[in-house]
């Protein structure tokens, strides 16, 4: 198993680049996305791989993060969607955008990817729907150790400022709090995922 790769960029090429380690040039194939955000060829880079092993071919697969790495992994536990497909998927979607659809249950935006229709996107949103970490969506100012978050607004104004630094307008983001039938036991992360549910639908 190839965790990642450090080294200098050799070569870059429209779906992948090739990183030199221990006087080894590794392939690694990346979304789009990932491309643009690679130093030049020259400079060093990092990527946490997935190593596929196939009867007639090895390929390594990059990701900046290993955040954006495991939902890689979690496209491709998908029935139907493999490697390519994964990687076909978020070079169109950046991953946190991407999670935002799947815990909405936003079908429309995850199917304007190519090669998915709507089948397929209904498929990745019943299938990953739960494994979605949310917590991964809030910006790091948000988070507590505990990972619930208690301020004077209580629950749902911290929900509301949460939504509005995900980019959603304080009208939208307020509406879809409102919706939400907050208990005394609900974290923010509660209330934020039920939100992002009624988000998809105004």
């Amino acid at each position: 198993m190839i965790s990642f790769v450090k080294g200098p960029v050799a070569e870059m090429t429209e779906d992948s680049v090739v990183i030199e380690c221990g006087n080894i040039g590794y392939e690694i194939f990346v979304p789009v996305s990932v491309l643009g955000k690679l130093p030049g060829i020259g400079r060093e880079a990092k990527l946490y791989t997935y190593f596929q092993v196939r009867e007639d071919a090895m390929c390594l697969y990059g990701f900046l993060s290993r955040q954006d790495l495991t939902m890689f992994k979690q496209l491709i536990s998908v029935n139907g969607i493999g490697p390519k497909g994964a990687l076909g998927i978020l070079s169109a979607m950046e991953p946190d955008d991407l999670k935002r659809a799947v815990i909405s249950g936003d079908a429309k935006a995850i199917s304007r990817a190519p090669g998915v229709g709507a089948k397929t996107a209904q498929r990745i949103i019943l299938d990953l729907k739960d494994k979605i970490d949310t917590a991964d969506l809030l910006p790091p100012s948000f988070k507590d150790p505990g990972n619930v978050l208690l301020k004077e607004d209580g629950v749902t104004g911290e929900a509301v400022d949460a939504l509005t630094a995900l980019g959603y307008s304080p009208a939208e983001a307020g509406r879809a709090v409102r919706q939400v039938e907050v208990t005394d036991t609900m974290s923010v992360e509660d209330v934020l995922k039920a939100s992002l549910k009624h988000l998809a639908f105004i």
